[in-house]
């Protein structure tokens, strides 16, 4: 396989890869809603990506890659409540965590990495032209929705019927034209964050902010968007519907990471099954944990165990003594050569699994 071919959620399909621009890639990948520690199923979105990032530089792309950061939400509110800081404190401090930890692992830094509390200009501008299009309706009570029955091609992505969806939770249902119209802007609450607009004072819903912000790095049209498998609905089949009703084509190709999974569960807070990068890395070198989270295909469930991290530690140790020995005896520094085996791997689909098996 010559060239990079790359897995569509959309489509459903594997197929070549080509970007909107001749020699340029552009990325936007769902960052994380600061308001706890990272755990490695955060982090392993962040290496896949990483990993797809370099091989499209490698492969003689320059590529702008977008990480937002969602630094308000329902959860934010209620960690600073528990923890009795201020909200932005709390997204704050949580925010430093996952940057020591995408350091700690070796991810490079984004392009750029918004933040959504810095970009309600353009989330308002978005609402207003979803409201003078006829997709979207204030009831006047300060919230903001998207009429899902307006849209021809709702539910494409996660391929489910309408008719069949439970009611969106993320607003009362009592101001809705439907129970699945979902907020666009959420009215203020005493005590809450809020921000102006046309239609009332409030904060903004969560799919809004990534579309708001995609379009404003990225244009009305980019190469890829990615995130985790959960996201699929009804963050990502939200953005599209918002981003499409405005008249954007917004993203070219989908992209989704499987999770980490402990006893057959994904791996959440929720759950309370979750392992912090902060814990892991005293008994691994983050390089380490990179191997482990990487060297599984990205579409693979990730089932973690302590031991099978070791044993993937050690294997990365034993391929870094054998070079660093290699360096000893022939007293020259290897020089990196990607060979045939590895760029077909790495092309199809990001086989990294079949990459690494040719040199460890």
């Amino acid at each position: 396989m010559s060239s990079l071919h790359l897995y569509d959620t959309l489509t459903r399909t594997t197929a070549p890869f080509k970007s909107i621009k001749d020699g340029e890639a552009s990325i936007y990948l769902c960052g994380a809603t600061v308001q706890a520690p990272p755990h490695i199923g955060h982090v392993r979105s962040g290496v896949n990506f990483d990993i797809l990032r370099r091989w499209l530089t490698k492969s003689g792309y320059n590529v702008t890659f977008i990480r937002n950061v969602t630094d308000i939400d329902d959860k934010i509110l209620h960690k600073a409540v528990h923890e009795e800081m201020p909200w932005w404190a709390v997204a704050m401090k949580y925010e430093r965590a996952f940057a020591d930890a995408y350091d700690a692992l070796n991810v490079m830094p984004p392009t750029y990495e918004p933040r959504a509390t810095g970009h309600v200009t353009q989330m308002i501008e978005l609402m207003q032209k979803l409201i003078e299009r006829g997709a979207a309706y204030a009831p006047g009570n300060g919230d903001v929705y998207l009429e899902v029955r307006k849209l021809t091609s709702y539910l494409t992505l996660s391929r489910q019927k309408l008719d069949d969806l439970q009611p969106a939770a993320d607003a009362d249902e009592t101001y809705k034209k439907d129970p699945r119209d979902f907020a666009l802007w959420k009215a203020a609450k005493p005590g809450d964050p809020s921000w102006p607009t046309p239609w009332g004072a409030g904060r903004p819903g969560w799919h809004l902010e990534c579309s708001a912000m995609a379009h404003t790095y990225l244009g009305e049209a980019f190469d890829i968007h990615g995130g985790g498998l959960d996201l699929v609905f009804p963050h990502h089949e939200n953005e599209i519907a918002q981003s499409e009703a405005a008249g954007y084509p917004f993203a070219k190709l989908w992209m989704h990471n499987a999770w980490v999974t402990a006893s057959g569960e994904k791996m959440s807070k929720s759950l309370g099954n979750s392992l912090q990068v902060a814990e892991l890395l005293k008994s691994v070198r983050g390089i380490e944990l990179r191997w482990y989270l990487g060297g599984a295909h990205y579409r693979s469930m990730l089932e973690f165990s302590m031991g099978a991290l070791e044993e993937s530690a050690t294997a990365f140790r034993r391929i870094e003594s054998f070079l660093q020995r290699s360096v000893e005896i022939l007293g020259v520094q290897p020089t990196p050569v990607v060979n045939a085996t590895f760029s077909d791997a790495m092309n199809d689909d990001l086989a990294v699994p079949t990459a690494l098996a040719g040199i460890s």
